[in-house]
């Protein structure tokens, strides 16, 4: 199956931006509608945003719109998350899964290995 790798985290201080990179192997990323999910130290993983195989769909968590965009490039075979305007509070391991809907919902069993997002205050 699909294997994903992300890239672009890193140590940044509040104010400063950064793109995330969630890269295929296995199979073309286009196959795909792609999610992005963070983890914070000791907190549980939370959604972040989402977007359609062809791009013409996104979806957000309420709390990052306006700062988060979630884009594909699937000629690059990459999904992309440009976070803006970093916020201490963003630090976290950012990881991308693969988006799978159904009759019994969505559903994510494909998952990178994640990159970590530090922000300084």
């Amino acid at each position: 199956q699909v294997q994903l790798v992300e890239s672009g985290g890193g140590l940044v201080q509040a104010g400063d931006s950064l793109r995330l990179s969630c890269a295929a192997s296995g199979r073309t990323i286009s196959t795909y509608a792609i999610a992005w999910f963070r983890q914070a130290p000791g907190q549980g993983r939370d959604f972040v945003a989402a977007i359609s195989r062809s791009g013409d769909t996104t979806r957000y968590e309420d709390s990052v719109k306006g700062r988060l965009t979630i884009s594909r490039d699937n000629a690059k075979n990459a999904v992309y998350l440009q976070i803006n305007s970093l916020k201490p509070e963003d630090t976290a391991v950012y990881l991308c899964a693969v988006e799978a809907t159904s009759t019994r919902g969505r559903q994510y069993d494909y998952w990178g290995q994640g990159t970590q997002v530090t922000v300084s205050s």
